[in-house]
């Protein structure tokens, strides 16, 4: 069900979707916690699928703030608030308001989504795109416990990491650190089986990769070893290459949804780690909402004395 809302107020949003959610017979609130996504136009159908489909696991009202940029001077000076209402199957498994926002409401979003928060629930916030460079001391990133940014859709990414590095705070992520799960319960599980020191390390992408800086400094921090940073064709991290005594463990995935792992003396396996779409990496945020103190360590490159020294 969807209800159209023109020139309207948080009030009149939140009548809507109690008739909503009265209209299709599901009276009671079931959701969990509220996503906010701050995105464009351009980026929005694709960032609200991606919430829908993470909803399924973790059902959520999903407030989609699109700032509009006025093109006349009466825009300028003129606020207005304009929204949709999805409850139902058009919203997964939760609800979802599209919040357009015209004029001086768009410097104030924040005083617009407080009152459609979904009272003594977690908020996350999620920037698809143009995240800031500073998300706690954003307004709406100051309401939230989750910060979810995404260097990927930076044009200089590395740049971006280094400023993410200044302006880290608990709570906040990345989701070109979130690609990494798959690889770091892979290297994790080889060491297991191999239980020798290590003495050398590389990470292999395509070039300006924030995921492999990631990756590489995690690698420093908890192997206490440098990890040279070799450049390849990509598709963005190709392979991780660890040196001991008796040979090199290695990761190698140069394309397409399949790895081989090399564990010295060992005959070489396939394994399966694809390249995983957004839904998934938003779901896997939303498991857990407290800090993300690897992703802390990763950004440093350096751990905490209390920190053990496996992987």
């Amino acid at each position: 069900m969807k209800i159209d809302l023109t020139d309207t107020t948080a009030s009149k949003i939140n009548k809507a979707l109690v008739k909503g959610r009265r209209a299709i017979g599901t009276p009671a609130v079931g959701m969990v916690l509220t996503m906010v996504i701050v995105t464009d136009e351009e980026n929005a159908y694709d960032s609200i699928k991606a919430a829908e489909e993470a909803s399924h696991e973790h059902p959520s009202r999903t407030l989609v703030v699109i700032k509009r940029h006025p093109r006349t001077p009466r825009e300028r000076t003129h606020s207005r608030l304009d929204a949709e209402v999805r409850v139902g199957s058009e919203a997964g498994t939760g609800e979802t308001v599209i919040l357009r926002t015209y004029g001086e409401v768009s410097e104030h979003a924040d005083s617009v989504v407080l009152p459609l928060l979904l009272p003594d629930a977690p908020v996350v916030v999620w920037w698809p795109v143009d995240a800031p460079q500073n998300p706690v001391k954003d307004p709406l990133g100051a309401l939230a416990q989750r910060r979810i940014t995404d260097m990927y859709a930076v044009e200089r990414p590395l740049r971006a990491l280094e400023a993410r590095v200044q302006s880290y705070a608990p709570g906040d992520t990345d989701l070109a650190w979130t690609r990494l799960t798959p690889w770091r319960s892979m290297l994790a599980a080889a060491l297991d089986q191999a239980r020798v020191p290590i003495v050398s390390a590389a990470v292999e992408s395509e070039a300006d990769n924030p995921s492999a800086e990631l990756l590489a400094r995690w690698l420093e921090a908890r192997l206490k070893v440098p990890v040279d940073r070799v450049e390849t064709a990509g598709p963005v991290v190709t392979a991780v290459r660890l040196g001991t005594a008796g040979g090199e463990i290695v990761i190698d995935r140069p394309e397409g949804p399949l790895a081989t792992l090399v564990l010295p003396g060992q005959p070489s396996r396939t394994l399966a780690l694809k390249v995983r779409p957004t839904s998934e990496l938003i779901a896997e945020e939303l498991r857990r909402l407290d800090a993300d103190e690897m992703y802390a360590i990763a950004l440093r490159g350096e751990a905490s004395e209390e920190s053990p020294a496996h992987v």
